[in-house]
């Protein structure tokens, strides 16, 4: 089996990361006993489980960036992949080779078959099937530990199969409400459906309604809640368009750090890697403030206020819903000098299209509307309406290509043009750009 048979056969389930998610049955049964049939190997690396609404895959990329740099072998499991499906399984930072992807199929393929065969619990899902691989990868890796990000929600998460040293909850608001429900105290409770007991947990800043559910479940499952912005605090230093600098105090002492990525809601993902990489230390794990400043000094994780091109500027990032729309804006003013800003937009079909709509309207005049390939992208068009209702007649183009042609006709070289809305839309804008 080559890299491309071995997509052709996982892509054969449903991918719900393309497609509609009604109708799916959310158990995680089916992932479990995949597990017992390949030996459980979820449980080979000790394990450190992030979830959230926004920053979860950035703040999972710091931790196991500070675990590497303090000479641990590192497994990080992520998604969606931006330009590769091998984005999603990295080994010691690195994404794994077509080759392995391919052998790992081989090795999943059998017991897949067997269990959807037997069909006690439905057909596994590409995720599911995607999760599998990525445990017996970092098994046959011999990681010394396994960093996580949840899929969608967190108590029924193929990823919450594990038990976690550390739990991570990032910034909670609104989105997947079809899955996980249309108030912040019910999607809290899916994200917090990670904490188990035996583990710390460490929670980002939240809206109260979030925070009582956290608080809530830790109570519940008698761990500790280590609550950064009070406990681990920070204070900003110069940024400019490859990073930024601030003074952190963490639980155990203070450091000078550096990322080289933007935006304040940055600042504080890195105050919750360190937070877990302290706790860590205090079960045993040997990790310098040394190791924590060249981890989140060399974290790499595109795709985030990601500089493609000067003069103009062209700007990716991975924003898409109401709130990460707010904080694009806030992001690009404060990081960015620049004369005219001009968005291309495009958004799938189970977003808040209205409240990014508004955000963005806010913002600009000057807006590109398009669709990517994917099913699930909702039509320029349909979209137009929404931006209309806040005084923005906005353009529309077929194809992000097409979009991309369209925002950069007429440009000065200190316009910006910045990407964003769907992790499509700016996987499609690197394409063009030549990734």
């Amino acid at each position: 089996m080559n890299y491309q048979e071995a997509l052709d056969y996982i892509l054969r389930f449903a991918d719900y990361e393309r497609l509609p998610r009604s109708g799916i049955v959310w158990d995680l049964a089916r992932v479990e006993m995949l597990l017992e049939r390949l030996g459980n190997p979820q449980h080979a690396a000790r394990s450190i489980h992030v979830a959230g609404t926004k920053g979860k895959g950035s703040t999972a990329a710091m931790i196991a960036s500070i675990l590497k740099q303090a000479g641990y072998r590192v497994g990080l499991y992520t998604s969606p992949h931006l330009l590769s499906f091998t984005e999603r399984i990295r080994a010691d930072g690195r994404p794994i080779a077509e080759e392995e992807w391919a052998r790992l199929t081989e090795v999943v393929k059998p017991e897949v078959e067997a269990v959807n065969a037997e069909g006690t619990y439905g057909e596994l899902t590409t995720f599911e099937i995607y999760t599998a691989m990525a445990f017996i990868c970092f098994r046959d890796m011999k990681a010394d530990y396994q960093v996580l990000e949840v899929g969608l929600g967190g108590r029924l998460d193929a990823t919450n199969v594990v038990r976690p040293q550390v739990c991570v909850i990032t910034s909670i608001s609104y989105d997947h409400m079809e899955v996980l429900g249309d108030t912040l105290a019910q999607i809290a409770g899916e994200k917090a459906g990670i904490i188990k007991s035996g583990a710390t947990v460490v929670g980002s800043s939240q809206f109260p309604e979030a925070m009582e559910v956290i608080e809530r479940v830790c109570r519940e499952r008698g761990v500790r809640l280590i609550r950064v912005g009070a406990e681990v605090t920070w204070q900003k230093g110069s940024s400019g368009d490859e990073g930024q600098t601030f003074h952190l105090k963490g639980l155990e002492r203070e450091y000078d750090l550096s990322i080289p990525l933007l935006g304040e809601h940055q600042v504080e993902n890195a105050a919750a890697a360190v937070a877990a990489a302290e706790v860590l230390e205090g079960m045993g794990a040997k990790i310098s403030a040394e190791n924590i400043a060249e981890g989140l000094a060399k974290v790499h994780w595109p795709g985030r206020l990601q500089v493609l091109r000067r003069e103009p500027w062209v700007i990716i990032d991975g924003a898409h819903n109401t709130d990460s729309m707010k904080k694009l804006g806030e992001a690009l003013k404060q990081h960015f000098s620049y004369d005219r800003l001009i968005l291309i937009l495009g958004f799938s079909a189970d977003k808040d299209v209205a409240g990014m709509a508004a955000e963005a309207a806010a913002l600009t005049d000057n807006i590109v509307l398009t669709r990517t390939r994917s099913p699930r992208a909702v039509k320029p068009e349909a979209l137009a309406k929404e931006f209309e209702k806040h005084g923005v007649i906005p353009k529309t183009a077929d194809s992000v290509a097409d979009a991309l042609k369209l925002a950069l006709a007429g440009t000065r070289p200190n316009d910006l043009i910045c990407a964003a809305g769907s992790v499509f839309v700016i996987a499609e804008v690197m394409e063009e750009m030549g990734g």
